[in-house]
């Protein structure tokens, strides 16, 4: 019996030296690395536009922190910026937003200079980042042994705790 063998034949629009794979992916990779800087400016833009500052210049409430009154146009602002990703189509049906939009939201507070409640406020570098897990990860281990537990995790809490003073940590302010 014959093996029938069926190739993907390219779709051509347009110009045929183009390839539409090609030029689709090199369109999406553009668009994803310039997410980044888009949410920046769109932030930027928030700040210099809703944070409130004394009369030297200096910021003395962020947007996010607005209560009241003074969050009126942040208020107004977010349900533009909703209603703009919905016409876009990100919706979770019923024309209601998506986390997506709620994602975006939360990355342009972040870019704004928002802190997340449970994220160390100024480890922000990978060094400060994993300093602060490992003291997390330290102190869980002590707390089981205090509960009278034998984690197997406890025959390398020495090797962590090197790496945490190491890294800068103080070993007195575990536990």
């Amino acid at each position: 019996m014959d093996t029938l063998v069926i190739a993907p034949t390219p779709l051509v629009i347009g110009n045929p030296d183009i390839n539409p794979l090609e030029a689709s992916r090199s369109a999406l990779v553009n668009a994803a690395t310039q997410t980044g800087s888009l949410i920046a400016n769109y932030a930027q833009a928030l700040c210099m536009m809703f944070d409130i500052k004394d009369a030297t210049g200096k910021t003395i409430a962020k947007w996010y922190e607005l209560t009241g009154k003074e969050k009126k146009g942040i208020k107004a602002e977010r349900a533009k910026f909703v209603a703009a990703m919905v016409e876009k189509g990100f919706t979770k049906g019923e024309g209601k937003p998506s986390a997506t939009v709620d994602t975006y939201w939360q990355r342009v507070k972040e870019a704004s200079g928002y802190v997340p409640k449970g994220r160390v406020k100024g480890a922000t570098d990978t060094d400060s980042k994993t300093l602060e897990g490992l003291k997390t990860i330290i102190n869980r281990i002590l707390k089981a042994e205090e509960d009278g537990e034998e984690p197997e995790a406890s025959n390398y809490k020495g090797e962590l705790m090197d790496i945490f003073s190491a890294l800068g940590g103080d070993v007195d302010t575990l536990g």
